[in-house]
């Protein structure tokens, strides 16, 4: 009907229908193909697009909200799968605000719809397409597997679910995950499917800014939201992509009251021009911020490296995450060693002529030693356990189950200034 574009009546009927679910608590799917507003309505269908979008905005952290792209989704059309927490795409289908008549008007080149806003722009570049989905019954299912994790509303818990792992099975497998040289890298996807319950993983943005994982998972049938380091990516250092990604999950989770738990093993904000003139303060902030403002169950491992920026952004005692724990490998410090003794010893080492391999390597152990191993922090109460790798699910689990009637009340305000 109309190629799918929307008037205004059936702008009012989206918005009764959003009205609906906050007023009785239920999450929202909406499906995308169509070619936006209806341009027979003129301003008519301004509006209506208008008053849809706000819908979106006030229903923001009430209830989940859930688009699928099924086909084309463009013009104002596209702003409103992008106010909702998750979008799916179908493979074939795209977003864009544009066409490529437009661009190649102002640019005089040749260009795709596929190349503005296909699948693999929203899934690799821009990361507004959590889930991509080869065809739409892939995308229903996924759609079906989503909302088993999440709760109806933020005034509810997230269902449970019915897994019959032990909550205290060890995880022998883990105590040789991890290399030796600490500049060797590891799949921390391994670590988190042996930890949570049955090995089930649903893990989003996975082609987005893959040296940070997100996603959802239970321990002991309850739903949480796992923040992970990729070591295997970039050393698991984090990115202004990164960042935002994280950001948004953290605050999600908050939203609908979903424990976070996370596991550290990055060297700290990548060290690039690039990122610097892109704003990796401020964008890296965000992630900070939202781990400070977020006040359900935090619970943060790290596995090796904690440096600098990732010690602080990636669920740290100081941002007020509730449980603390690193295996004794882990190394917490402002940089890693070799940088911490290149700037430390530079003159000893300037004068070690033929040892200073030799004298290098002394420091280093010896900086690892007094500074850089989890103990120290142990000792300040910044960690509350050094744990082994066997441990790992049975204390997670231990913490959550004390953490889940947690309460925090904080100074009254209208809203929080995120760094934007």
């Amino acid at each position: 009907m109309f190629g799918g574009s929307v008037g205004e009546a059936g702008g009012q009927k989206i918005c009764r229908i959003l009205d609906l679910a906050v007023q009785n608590g239920a999450p929202v799917i909406a499906f995308y193909d169509g070619g936006g507003g209806r341009i027979q309505e003129g301003v008519d269908g301004l509006a209506g697009f208008s008053e849809i979008l706000w819908r979106h905005a006030n229903t923001s952290g009430v209830v989940p909200q859930i688009s699928s792209v099924m086909g084309p989704c463009t013009g104002g059309a596209a702003y409103s799968p992008a106010l909702t927490d998750f979008i799916f795409m179908v493979e074939g289908s795209y977003m864009s605000l544009t066409g490529p008549e437009v661009i190649r008007s102002v640019t005089h080149k040749d260009i795709t719809m596929e190349e503005i806003g296909g699948t693999a722009v929203h899934a690799m570049k821009t990361g507004l397409a959590h889930f991509v989905k080869n065809d739409d019954i892939a995308c229903l299912h996924g759609i079906r597997e989503l909302l088993s994790f999440l709760p109806d509303n933020n005034l509810e818990l997230s269902p449970a679910g019915a897994s019959s792992d032990d909550p205290k099975r060890r995880t022998g497998e883990l105590e040789d995950l991890i290399p030796f040289n600490p500049g060797e890298p590891y799949n921390m996807k391994r670590l988190i499917r042996a930890v949570v319950d049955d090995g089930r993983f649903l893990e989003l943005q996975e082609a987005y800014a893959r040296s940070l994982i997100v996603g959802f998972a239970r321990f002991a049938n309850h739903t949480v939201g796992i923040v992970a380091s990729q070591p295997n990516y970039l050393a698991g250092a984090l990115t202004i992509d990164a960042a935002l990604k994280g950001a948004r999950f953290v605050r999600f989770c908050d939203a609908f009251q979903i424990p976070v738990v996370t596991f550290v093993d990055s060297p700290g904000y990548l060290p690039s021009l690039q990122e610097e003139l892109g704003g990796v303060i401020r964008h890296g902030a965000k992630l900070l911020y939202a781990y400070a403002e977020a006040t359900v169950p935090k619970i943060t491992l790290i596995t090796r490296k904690a440096y600098g920026g990732a010690y602080a952004a990636l669920g740290s005692k100081q941002l007020r995450s509730d449980v603390n724990l690193a295996y004794p490998g882990a190394e917490i410090a402002v940089v890693g060693a070799q940088g911490a003794v290149n700037v430390l010893y530079r003159r000893e080492l300037r004068q070690a002529g033929a040892q200073v391999e030799q004298v290098r390597a002394r420091r280093v152990e010896e900086y690892r030693r007094k500074f850089s191993s989890p103990f120290p922090a142990a000792e300040r109460g910044y960690v509350d356990a050094i744990i082994q790798p066997a441990e790992t699910r049975e204390q997670i689990v231990r913490a959550l189950a004390g953490l889940l009637n947690k309460r925090s009340l904080r100074p009254p305000k209208k809203h929080s200034n995120l760094p934007l």
